[in-house]
C-alpha cells in the first residue's frame, strides 16, 4: 500500500505560514533533501488556498504528478495538472492509498493535514524546522485534533540551523 507522507516546512513555534500566508521566512539555499523525496512520490494532495498559494510562484510546481486539490470551489484555472476533488477528503485518500504507485504527498495546508490525521491516514511526517519563531500564523495542524502517537525516524540537521525530522505513525494495540 501507498504511504501518505505529509512533508512540510514549519517555524519552531509550530506555523507553517505567516497570518496572510506568507512564507518570506523559508530557506531558500539548499534543497534539504527534496529532490530525493520528490521523486518517491507520484501524487500530491493539498487544500485549495494551498494551491493558489502554488500558482503565484508562476507556474504550476508540479506538472509532472497526478494533482488533487480538495475544494468547493472548483475554481480550476488553466494550464495546471489539477483534479478538484469535492467529495470526503479521507474517503478520498483512503481510495487512492489502495491503488497501486508511488507515495502520496500532503503538500498542505493546515486542515487538510489535520484532516489525514485524525483520520489516522499519516503514514510518516518530514517536517523541516526552520528556527524562527513567527508568533502567528497558520499552524501545522490548526483547531483540535486527536491523540496520534509517531515515532522518530531519522533526523538531519543543517549548518543554517534547519532541523529535519521524519516520524512514522505507530499503529497501537487494541
Amino acid at each position: 500500500m501507498r504511504k501518505l507522507i505529509l512533508y512540510s516546512a514549519a517555524s519552531i513555534d509550530g506555523y507553517i505560514a505567516g497570518p496572510n500566508n506568507e512564507i518570506d521566512w523559508l530557506f531558500e539555499g539548499g534543497t534539504y533533501g527534496y529532490n530525493a523525496f520528490y521523486e518517491t512520490i507520484d501524487t500530491t494532495i493539498s487544500g485549495y488556498n494551498t494551491y493558489k498559494l502554488a500558482l503565484s510562484f508562476g507556474s504550476f510546481p508540479y506538472p509532472d504528478k497526478t494533482n488533487f486539490v480538495f475544494s468547493q470551489h472548483h475554481q480550476h484555472l488553466e494550464n495546471t495538472p489539477v483534479n478538484f476533488i469535492s467529495t470526503d477528503p479521507a474517503s478520498f485518500v483512503r481510495e487512492i492509498k489502495a491503488k497501486p504507485g508511488k507515495d502520496i504527498w500532503i503538500v498542505g495546508g493546515g486542515q487538510i493535514n489535520m484532516l489525514m490525521l485524525n483520520a489516522r491516514l499519516i503514514d510518516e511526517m518530514i517536517i523541516s524546522l526552520h528556527p524562527v519563531i513567527l508568533g502567528k500564523g497558520i499552524p501545522l495542524f490548526p483547531g483540535s485534533s486527536e491523540r496520534s502517537n509517531f515515532i522518530l525516524a531519522d533526523t538531519k540537521s543543517y549548518p543554517d540551523g534547519l532541523i529535519q525530522i521524519t516520524y512514522r505513525y505507530r499503529k497501537q494495540a487494541i
